[in-house]
């Protein structure tokens, strides 16, 4: 090998050394570099794990006022409102003939006179009160609630006690999928209503109202007379009474008026008590 050729191999090993030890040296740097930013988010990573499983650890405190609210037994005082002597004069014990029973509707039944079944008012008291109360604290806490039926003659009834409560009313035909298919029916995210009350469950003698089945899909609480006609499984906290008798339609508007509205005044009082302090 010629000198000129040996002095140009020995110069590019020099060279390829120099740049393998500078490689070697950057990629122990970046090595560092990426070792340390691992180290740092890592250090993030469970210092932000440690701190999610502390707030999880401290309970959820509910307000004082909602938890008081809660604690009492009849906070307001439900049980004054109606009685059972309110019931039978309204003639809430009065269900249809033996041939429309629904068999889901027997446990509720006292017996039957001359052909008509005779729902149990000694059932019927206690679900009402258990009904209102769960609508006064719905309305406590500031939902919406809807009001549906599908009699025509005690619709005018019930769409004026909707507004006189600052609630509201669906007495017309209900188009599925209002509820499991509004954002597409609405065009809009639309809000649900927090509970329904049903004057009356069906849409004729046999048929169940349609949105009883929407509400079920969209687990939304619901309140509803049942007759002895009705199917009452699907109902969260069902009443066996008389849903179309025009005496007994105005009781139950004039109950659920009178807790709504009790609900809110005494939320608003709360509240004004709460910012005095």
């Amino acid at each position: 090998m010629s000198a000129p050729m040996m002095e140009a191999g020995i110069l590019f090993a020099q060279k390829s050394s120099v740049t393998c030890g500078y490689l070697q040296q950057l990629g122990r740097s970046w090595i560092c570099r990426s070792s340390g930013l691992v180290t740092t988010c890592r250090s993030l990573y469970f210092s932000a794990v440690n701190a999610q499983q502390q707030q999880a650890e401290v309970p959820l405190e509910v307000e004082p006022v909602e938890k008081e609210v809660l604690q009492h037994e009849d906070f307001f005082d439900i049980k004054s409102m109606v009685n059972m002597r309110d019931l039978f004069k309204a003639c809430i014990y009065y269900g249809h003939n033996m041939g429309t029973r629904n068999n889901f509707m027997k446990p509720y039944l006292f017996g039957t006179r001359l052909g008509v079944d005779i729902i149990d008012l000694d059932q019927t008291l206690p679900m009402l009160h258990y009904a209102l109360n769960f609508t006064g604290h719905i309305a406590y806490r500031g939902g919406v609630i809807l009001f549906i039926s599908r009699n025509r003659q005690v619709s005018p009834l019930i769409e004026k006690t909707a507004k006189d409560c600052g609630e509201y009313a669906h007495c017309r035909f209900w188009k599925g999928g209002t509820f499991t298919n509004a954002n597409v029916q609405f065009g809009s995210v639309t809000r649900l209503p927090d509970l329904c009350i049903f004057i009356n469950t069906l849409n004729s003698v046999f048929q169940t109202h349609t949105a009883i089945i929407d509400t079920a899909k969209m687990l939304i609480p619901t309140v509803g007379i049942v007759d002895s006609n009705c199917d009452p499984r699907l109902i969260t906290y069902p009443i066996p009474g008389n849903d179309d008798t025009p005496a007994a339609v105005e009781l139950y508007c004039r109950l659920f008026k009178e807790v709504i509205l009790k609900a809110k005044a005494k939320r608003k009082e709360d509240v004004l008590s709460n910012t005095d302090v």
